[in-house]
């Protein structure tokens, strides 16, 4: 999961290097925290949240897979 999100940022945003991805687990919880530089964080969120959701849709898909639930929020 981690790796996942973690690819998709670094390809995504200007400083790779000051983007990070926290993940907790919690039974069949998964709680994705990613955080961003602030320049960043408008490309990450997209018009109207269409990469955003994009990439909560590709790390849900492998949520699935494994029999758990996803959340994914952007840190601020």
């Amino acid at each position: 999961m981690k790796k996942l999100v973690d690819y998709i940022l670094t390809k995504l945003v200007d400083h790779p290097d000051e983007a990070s991805t926290l993940v907790e687990e919690s039974g069949e919880n998964i709680n994705v925290s990613i955080k961003v530089n602030s320049e960043d964080a408008g490309r990450v969120i997209g018009k109207q949240g269409r990469t955003i959701n994009s990439i909560r849709s590709l790390a849900k898909l492998l949520a699935i897979k494994n029999k758990k639930k996803l959340t994914l929020r952007l840190a601020e």
